[in-house]
């Protein structure tokens, strides 16, 4: 299966991820054709070549069309994305490889906002900084007030209104609701109710938006991620100093259980944008394991970083196990497998254990009887999980069971290409779930709750309903 790992050493930003896709090969000029499906008259962009510590990399910049007062970054709010800087006369790299004009013209780097990777910008009630890039900071405190943001509902709206393709609608609205749950968490909110100030403004939706383009363009590759690695130091907002992490990165990160460490450099390295993307594209985290290069990528950002190049790598690839078995089209993945050896536990704890273990998003538990040392009659506890997840179940593991130990090991799963059909039945439509292999239906079994619902309200036997979908259903060939 076609694989994208992303190496998270340095941060991750939006404008440096859509940076890394292009210099993977996305078409420039196909992802502004896309990007201008949203309808949206105020900005043009540019992407051109770049150098951060000796490595050559492709930087990817949105430029507005009005409020020229102050700068791209002053626009992130809540939501800020490390990859903007205060200067202007950086936007343009001096050997661009495209430059698109989507509204408007002039080749002026100071015509409009821009922004660059790895700067600073920041939260909602007020601009923010990295203090340790404290340049131009005076003159741009004072400007915040005028971004002109929108809610999260406006921008679901404007995203599905839009003639992009239902995936991209799909994941970028997800990557916006994961922003919008964490600030809601924070300010108290539903998540509707959140006003977005720089989330909402122009260059963030295209950051959000183009990612989900280039991935589709790229033909919707797996993606993995290596560790998340942070910087240090504290970010000054309208409340005073906060620590690194910000706030709504540490919430979309929390939400998804994806572990952070944090490094020597002293800015904010990975920004809301960036950890959205991450939550909702990144299939697991962790070491590169069985990858077969083809293509390495890497999106520039504009500060120079103290202690490690301003980059974001991405290698595309293949996954070892996918070439080596390229005769059938399953998909692969791999998750973890936690077990333990149980002699001296109730059947009430052991239930209640898994029930705790499913909520806290475990793909299975089971347990098989076994027969343990001195004769004794036991269980085998085994509880699926993604690798981000492992952590936390082996915790519950430990303290809700009478284990003292537990084994942890990774399993690569084969699976059949999956749909779900609505069949109509007599007793009402009834929702079936389909396994292709190489193109073929070989499996189709009725949906467990759409069959109770059914049965429910027909007041008919359970297994009638489940007789009728598969008697109904006709596969619809390769």
């Amino acid at each position: 299966m076609k694989t994208i790992f992303l190496d998270i050493f340095s941060g991750i930003s939006g404008d440096m991820f859509i940076g890394a896709m292009l210099d993977l090969g996305v078409d420039f000029n196909q992802l502004k054709a896309e990007l201008a499906k949203l309808g949206l008259d105020e900005f043009h962009l540019h992407a051109g070549r770049a150098e951060r510590s000796l490595i050559t990399g492709t930087k990817f910049d949105v430029h507005l069309e009005h409020d020229h007062a102050h700068t791209h970054d002053d626009e992130h709010d809540h939501h800020h994305d490390h990859d903007r800087d205060h200067h202007h006369g950086h936007a343009h790299e001096p050997h661009p490889v495209t430059h698109h004009q989507a509204h408007g013209e002039g080749d002026d780097p100071e015509a409009g906002h821009h922004h660059s990777g790895h700067g600073h910008s920041h939260a909602s009630h007020g601009h923010t900084h990295s203090e340790a890039d404290h340049t131009h900071e005076h003159e741009h405190e004072h400007e915040h007030e005028h971004v002109h943001g929108r809610t999260f509902t406006e921008i679901r709206e404007l995203i599905g209104q839009s003639s992009l393709s239902g995936w991209v609608k799909e994941k970028a609205v997800r990557i916006f609701q994961r922003i919008a749950t964490a600030e809601g968490r924070i300010h108290g909110q539903p998540p509707e109710q959140v006003h977005f100030h720089e989330v909402g403004a122009v260059d963030s939706i295209v950051d959000i938006v183009g990612a989900c383009v280039a991935l589709e363009l790229l033909g919707k590759p797996r993606i993995v991620a290596g560790p998340v690695v942070e910087g240090t130091g504290f970010i000054r907002c309208a409340h005073g100093r906060f620590p690194i992490p910000a706030p709504a990165t540490l919430e979309i990160l929390a939400a998804r259980g994806v572990p952070i460490s944090q490094c020597e450099e002293p800015n904010e390295l990975v920004t809301p944008t960036g950890a959205a993307i991450l939550a909702e594209m990144a299939e697991e985290f962790g070491p590169m394991r069985q990858l077969k290069p083809a293509r390495v990528g890497y999106g520039i950002g504009t500060r120079e970083n103290r202690t490690r190049p301003n980059v974001l790598r991405a290698v595309l690839g293949e996954a070892v196990s996918t070439v080596a078995s390229s005769a059938n089209d399953w998909e692969t993945d791999t998750i973890t497998v936690l077990q333990t050896n149980l002699d001296d536990i109730s059947a009430e704890v052991l239930g209640g254990f898994m029930e705790k273990a499913l909520a806290a998003e475990a793909l299975d538990v089971f347990h098989t009887p076994v027969q343990m040392k001195k004769n004794r009659p036991g269980v085998l506890l085994t509880v699926l999980c993604p690798e981000e997840n492992s952590e936390k179940l082996a915790e519950l593991i430990l303290r809700e069971t009478s284990a003292f130990g537990l084994r942890r090991f990774a399993a690569e799963r084969r699976k059949l290409r999956r749909e779900s059909k609505v069949i109509p039945t007599s007793m009402g439509p009834v929702s079936i779930k389909v396994g292709r292999l190489n193109g073929k239906v070989i499996q189709a079994a009725p949906e467990y709750e759409s069959c109770r619902e059914a049965a429910a309200r027909a007041g008919v036997p359970l297994k009638q309903v489940y007789e009728e979908a598969l008697r109904r259903y006709q596969p619809d060939g390769p």
